[in-house]
């Protein structure tokens, strides 16, 4: 990759996390490409150099954010282990991104409701195919005795719901590292869930 395409490459990541916070703050709809422009530092018109639209910014976020996700749940799905392991793994990532990417995140959670036609389509389906491959472990964590013999449903979405929290709570200069802070919620969760 040549020097020109790396700071290209850098410059549109810049923008897209400047975007992200400025999302999470004002809301999708809240924020203006001049909003955006003025963040980065950049004038409105060459913001367009690197991207075409700020509907363009919300499906590369969304689609990041997605595509991590699914990769770490296709890497722990492979790794050998328990599924008590794989589903702590997980839950783990869970706040991991949250700290380390929390903007995007939350972006991911909530704005996705702004993308529009075959994006939001091929979003929810990514969503939804998470979800289950998620279940599917928590399912056969039950069918081998590792996991309470719960309606999986709830048990899936509990766990989803309590780590999406951490998104709106957590701040770096809180009483607790990201660690304890992980322990913590995987061994809240967990000790109701294991058998």
């Amino acid at each position: 990759m040549s020097d020109l395409s790396v700071v290209k490459k850098n410059r549109r990541q810049h923008i897209l996390d400047e975007a992200a916070r400025l999302f999470k703050e004002k809301g999708f709809g809240g924020t203006s490409m001049r909003d955006l422009a003025e963040q980065v530092g950049m004038e409105a018109a060459s913001m367009y150099n690197h991207i075409r639209s700020k509907d363009e910014i919300l499906e590369q976020i969304c689609f990041q954010v997605a595509d991590q996700y699914i990769a770490h749940l296709t890497e722990i799905e492979q790794q050998p282990g328990t599924y008590v392991e794989k589903i702590r793994a997980l839950l783990r990532l869970h706040v991991r991104l949250v700290i380390e990417q929390g903007d995007a995140v939350a972006v991911a959670n909530h704005d996705w409701k702004y993308l529009t036609g075959e994006k939001r389509a091929t979003f929810l389906e990514a969503r939804r195919l998470y979800e289950r491959r998620l279940a599917a472990l928590i399912e056969e964590g039950m069918a081998q005795g590792e996991l309470q013999p719960l309606h999986v449903s709830v048990a899936l979405f509990t766990l989803l719901s309590a780590v999406r929290w951490v998104e709106l709570w957590y701040r770096p200069e809180r009483d607790i590292s990201p660690e304890a802070l992980e322990d913590d919620i995987v061994t809240l969760l967990m000790k109701g869930l294991e058998k």
